[in-house]
């Protein structure tokens, strides 16, 4: 369980202030959908963090946290009190990464329409730096923990836990791609649910994070599904439907603001005209799949 000493507290909330590259003038951690009293006290509070590129976020990104929820429901002694999307800052320079007020703004969508416990924390996104991960999830833990005390009045800590596809945990079996500080920092003190993905050895990943085994929760997908952002990105390049693979209202703000378009594909369609992101006329083709 993650826990901060005073001294830890200031060392972090010092840490994360110096951080804070971008302009933060009008940011606000989202709270409105994170519960402060569990329904059943004899448990410990949980807050799952997905951090990602999120270009453009897919239902199969929502749907790991429900495959989550319900594991954690019937196989652990936590209580979700709250989940975040942390999308990704710009300075991650990927390659088909929309920019950050995009990605957030289609994630805002995605779990405004879509979910009640969800939320969208903009905070990694408006860094001009990359941030680590190990230092995103010190952010939330800072912000739920310090800043708002817990749960249950103060009386409960609440456990942060990263929320990971399996294709993550195989990066982090990789020698040199995480550094043996962050993966101590992020399995050892907060831990992860794992959810298994197409194509990815999830066992020989773990047999390379043995010190961590206790604190990785790995969750079958029973229903298999193998979209990707890539995969959505690509279709959308070639004037395909997305229709039932991401949520419709961030296919229709990709339409409105001519985003992952391969300009060749559909002439005339995303012409400099539409660019501004007033919607398309009914008279237009639907090349993303929106309407019926």
């Amino acid at each position: 369980m993650s826990h901060e000493t005073n001294g830890q507290s200031r060392q972090i909330a010092s840490q994360l202030n110096g951080h804070s590259d971008g302009d933060l003038s009008s940011y606000a951690f989202p709270d409105h959908r994170l519960r402060r009293n569990l329904e059943d006290p004899s448990k410990t509070p949980l807050v799952l963090v997905a951090c990602g590129s999120f270009s453009p976020i897919t239902n199969l990104h929502l749907r790991m946290f429900e495959m989550v929820a319900d594991h954690v429901r019937f196989h652990t002694n936590y209580e979700i009190v709250g989940g975040y999307l942390s999308p990704v800052s710009d300075a991650y320079e990927k390659a088909g990464l929309a920019s950050a007020k995009h990605r957030v703004a289609m994630c805002d969508l995605a779990v405004d329409q879509t979910s009640t416990w969800l939320m969208v924390d903009p905070w990694e996104a408006i860094q001009k730096d990359y941030t680590r991960t190990a230092l995103v999830l010190d952010h939330f833990d800072h912000e739920v923990n310090v800043v708002r005390g817990g749960a249950s009045g103060g009386r409960k800590t609440v456990h942060v836990a990263l929320l990971a596809g399996a294709d993550l945990i195989g990066t982090m079996s990789t020698p040199g791609v995480w550094s043996e500080s962050d993966l101590d920092h992020i399995l050892g003190r907060y831990g992860a649910f794992i959810v298994e993905r197409t194509g990815t050895d999830i066992d020989e990943a773990l047999l390379h994070l043995q010190p961590w085994k206790e604190n990785i929760h790995v969750i079958p997908q029973l229903i298999q599904n193998d979209v990707s952002s890539t995969k959505i990105r690509q279709s959308l390049k070639k004037a395909m439907s997305v229709r039932y693979l991401i949520p419709a209202p961030v296919i229709k703000y990709i339409q409105q603001h001519a985003l992952y378009i391969d300009d060749s594909a559909v002439p005339g369609i995303y012409s400099k005209e539409n660019r501004s992101g007033t919607p398309l006329p009914d008279s237009a083709s639907d090349p993303v799949g929106l309407r019926s």
